[in-house]
């Protein structure tokens, strides 16, 4: 008795371990969206489904443009209800001048389509279409550029504006091989297990190349203030939710950003500045903040992120750290206008870093005519 009792114990047992591991390496593997991704610069990857589960921000009311609600209409797609998550890859381009701009990019869209609806949108929409590897590529043209875009599975698109078909034959390669038999690009086997695991979004690479500077584009630039790094630099940035450290305000995001600099002195160097450029903003939020009457919760919120932010070097690495309350970003996200928030965006952007819906519909048509082969409509011109 004790033998027949002990050996269905020690299967259960071992099941649950063989169980406990795939779950394990299942979290630890990066997510299918950014395998699929081709080779890159630089990728970035957004979980949209806890952010959604978290701010509810597919219920805030949006202003959107006539373009972007006939895309809606059409499609019976609304972005910020059905996109799940979104993977980019950013491509340095060789001459920054040309139509792409210095930087060109493939996406990865997982969420719910109507995968009928989607298809014949872009059919009206497309200049040429390519059959390949089961699938059908549409091409649209925007401002000069090519949008190819392709549904890979009923739950997944993919869209690149490279001047070349490469980058959307490679993702559609990817996926015929399956999810689980492709590793992903170099980048993504080289950088992802620096990644933060449960990070809700995340960047490997050459991630500031889309924010290189007016003035000098071999460095990064934000909000129109240069920073003391180049669009070069390879870095590792996550956002991941922490609770328990933080129960009591609901838990934070924890902002991590890793420079790999090429030597020590280099990273000492860029600490050094970033830290005289914190306590120069530091200062002019304090300034602003005791100015302010009566008090904004949203000056008092960015005065604590800004003081939460912590700079450390360690041999080539630079590490910055910052943390945001529930509350700080409530505050923030209250202050300003819902639509201008990246996460309720108003319009499809194939060309920036932001991630996005798929991209919006031309103007609404005078005639029921039947489109011709080579039509001229595009979509609203993106940002670059």
């Amino acid at each position: 008795m004790r033998k027949r009792t002990l050996i269905p114990l020690l299967i259960a047992i071992l099941l649950l371990c063989v169980l406990g591991v795939m779950l394990y390496l299942r979290a630890k593997a990066p997510p299918e969206a950014a395998r699929l991704l081709p080779e890159s610069d630089a990728i970035v990857f957004l979980n949209l489904k806890p952010v959604r589960a978290a701010t509810h921000f597919d219920k805030t009311t949006l202003q959107r443009s006539p373009d972007f609600q006939h895309f809606i209409d059409v499609t019976g797609i609304v972005p910020e209800r059905d996109l799940d998550s979104v993977a980019l890859a950013f491509h340095r381009m060789p001459d920054p001048n040309g139509p792409n701009g210095p930087v060109a990019f493939s996406e990865v869209f997982v969420g719910r389509f109507d995968g009928v609806r989607l298809a014949q949108y872009l059919h009206s929409l497309a200049s040429t279409e390519e059959p390949y590897a089961g699938r059908t590529i549409f091409t649209i043209p925007i401002d000069g550029r090519q949008l190819r875009i392709a549904q890979l599975g009923y739950d997944i698109l993919a869209a690149s504006n490279m001047p070349t078909t490469e980058q959307i034959h490679s993702m559609l390669d990817r996926s015929r091989a399956g999810a689980l038999s492709t590793p992903g690009s170099s980048l993504l086997a080289a950088r992802y297990h620096e990644v933060p695991i449960l990070s809700e979004a995340w960047g490997i690479g050459h991630i500031g190349l889309p924010l290189s500077s007016d003035d000098d584009p071999n460095f990064i630039s934000v909000l129109g203030l240069q920073l003391p790094l180049r669009t070069d630099t390879d870095f590792v940035a996550s956002l991941r939710y922490t609770a328990a450290a933080h129960v009591l305000s609901g838990g934070a995001v924890h902002l991590r950003i890793e420079e790999f600099a090429p030597d020590s002195t280099s990273a000492t160097s860029t600490v050094d500045a970033l830290t005289n450029l914190l306590n120069l903003l530091r200062g002019i939020s304090a300034e602003q903040a005791a100015a302010q009457q009566p008090p904004n919760p949203s000056n008092d919120a960015i005065q604590s992120i800004l003081n939460s932010i912590t700079l450390t070097h360690h041999d080539d690495r630079v590490l910055l750290n910052a943390n945001a309350g529930i509350d700080q970003l409530k505050a923030l996200t209250t202050t300003h206008d819902p639509a201008a928030s990246p996460l309720a965006p108003s319009s499809f952007s194939p060309t920036s870093p932001t991630p996005a819906p798929p991209p919006s519909s031309p103007p609404a048509r005078q005639s029921p005519a039947p489109k011709p082969h080579h039509a001229t409509r595009t979509p609203p011109a993106a940002s670059n």
